[in-house]
């Protein structure tokens, strides 16, 4: 019986014809090509919230005019009357300081104590020194670097100290002091990545905050690269650490912050652009005249560096990374000697 359904089987099989498959090549302009990786994040992490990436030449770069700026306001040349020159502000008994609290080494929140800590961070103590006679009559307020000029405009805050590059476009929005830091532009990457400089650039990712003069740099200096804007720098470091980014353009302070944070990364490449930070003030208009605000701001910054708290605050912050020539030279425009406003008479 086994041997029957044996020759069975095989007889079935033999008058049966299995299908030929036939593999034919693909010509060589025709292979399909593995489709291009759209953004860094593709295939890992998702990128830090409220992030976005620019395609390389989606937008026009916009010319940076840092050499054709308007000086700012003298202190006044002699002792001023605060209750004239600034009312609100001695009415309220602080001020009201815009800055950021992740930026390593210029204003952040120490991990331990919990206070806000850094370069900026004394100098806005400094200046509420001289209004008050008490460094921490402040009121410290978290602004993004892209709500910068509009926290001054919605009055907010009564300043902004934080890393704000004095350009001549800005100087139509906001009223700056005279400089307080000079800084390069460079690149910070990971001590195993290729990169040297902008011209290993092309193809890749670079990272920025949006809103900020770093942003028309990437597009200026790497044209043929994404560009990854954020909100924070320390989301760029994130980025950067997570392979969604392969470099990220700032100002040398700013980098060396980041740079502190991770072991793992280097500060590479050329100065791109040497600019100055400046504190920023609302613009005088009919409702407020922050005219006393801004030489006030500028009568601090002339004591700081007359009696070497400038240098002290330096040293503490940025020596270990940086080197430096000494504060910015001071910035006025032409005036007559301002004097205080004088005090209103009485009605007889």
């Amino acid at each position: 019986m086994r041997r029957l359904l044996a020759l069975l089987l095989v007889g079935t099989l033999a008058g049966c014809s299995l299908p030929t498959l036939e593999f034919q090549r693909t010509p060589t302009d025709e292979r399909p090509t593995a489709p291009q990786r759209p953004v860094a994040h593709a295939y890992g992490p998702p990128l830090p919230a409220g992030s976005a990436v620019e395609e390389p030449g989606a937008e026009e770069p916009r010319e940076i005019n840092t050499w054709d700026i308007e000086g700012s306001l003298r202190p006044y040349a002699s002792e001023p009357d605060l209750h004239l020159t600034i009312p609100h502000i001695m009415e309220r008994g602080r001020i009201i300081v815009g800055v950021d609290q992740s930026q390593n080494l210029l204003s952040f929140r120490d991990s331990v104590t919990g206070e806000l800590e850094g370069f900026e961070v004394d100098l806005a103590r400094e200046i509420a020194r001289d209004i008050f006679g008490d460094p921490e009559l402040v009121d410290f307020r978290f602004v993004e670097s892209a709500n910068r000029a509009s926290a001054l405009e919605n009055h907010e805050v009564d300043i902004i100290i934080r890393t704000m590059t004095v350009t001549r476009n800005r100087q139509q929005e906001v009223a700056f002091s005279s400089p307080y830091l000079t800084t390069d532009s460079r690149l910070l990457v990971m001590s195993n990545s290729a990169i040297t400089g902008v011209t290993q650039l092309p193809g890749r990712t670079v990272c920025v905050t949006d809103g900020s003069t770093a942003l028309e740099k990437a597009r200026i200096h790497a044209p043929q690269s994404r560009i990854l804007k954020t909100r924070s720098w320390a989301d760029c470091l994130v980025a950067l650490q997570q392979n969604q980014a392969d470099a990220i353009l700032s100002d040398d302070t700013i980098l060396s912050g980041i740079a502190a944070q991770d072991p793992y990364t280097e500060i590479v490449g050329e100065s791109l652009a040497a600019e100055s930070y400046a504190v920023a003030a609302a613009r005088s208009d009919e409702h407020l005249n922050t005219d006393g605000l801004v030489r006030q701001v500028n009568a601090t910054i002339e004591r700081v560096r007359a009696d070497g708290t400038w240098w002290r605050l330096y040293d503490r912050w940025f020596a270990v990374y940086l080197a430096t020539s000494g504060p910015p030279p001071l910035m006025y425009r032409p005036e007559d000697a301002p004097q205080p406003p004088a005090p209103e008479e009485e009605a007889p």
